[in-house]
């Protein structure tokens, strides 16, 4: 089992902050894989602020662009992502998060948002929920 995550001094996490390419809305795509598994769980949007949150806290945060504000991921659910390492790749615009889930990562109750894929010639879902949505988000389904 891996030590549990020790966030790095400041100076390291401005560091990497800064070697990340922000688009021009002030985001950059986040990957979160599964830590053990290597599974893929989902693709959200971080800001300056959900990547040094992140890095300080241990714990997932994102960028809502819906809401316009930071998502903590597991707030409204419980089923946070606590991080074991955040990477950026070779350009600096795409960030990897390996994470240990705690729970399902999809809103739609599945362990994964990639669950669509095409199967004897079909699109086809190929991952069940494992929970309920309307339980995880209080009635709302996500």
């Amino acid at each position: 089992m891996a030590e549990p995550y020790a966030p790095p001094p400041p100076a390291a996490r401005e560091a990497l902050i800064a070697a990340i390419r922000f688009d021009e809305r002030g985001l950059v795509p986040a990957v979160a894989q599964d830590a053990r598994s290597g599974e893929v769980l989902m693709l959200a949007w971080m800001n300056r602020e959900a990547v040094a949150e992140t890095l300080a806290t241990g714990r997932a945060c994102y960028f809502s662009r819906s809401r316009g504000a930071l998502w903590r991921k597991g707030e409204t659910s419980g089923q946070v992502q606590t991080l074991v390492d955040l990477r950026i790749d070779c350009d600096g615009d795409t960030v990897l998060l390996l994470v240990h889930q705690h729970g399902v990562a999809c809103h739609t109750g599945r362990r994964s948002c990639f669950f669509t894929a095409i199967r004897d010639g079909a699109v086809a879902t190929v991952l069940a929920p494992e929970a309920d949505p309307r339980a995880l988000y209080g009635g709302r389904g996500g």
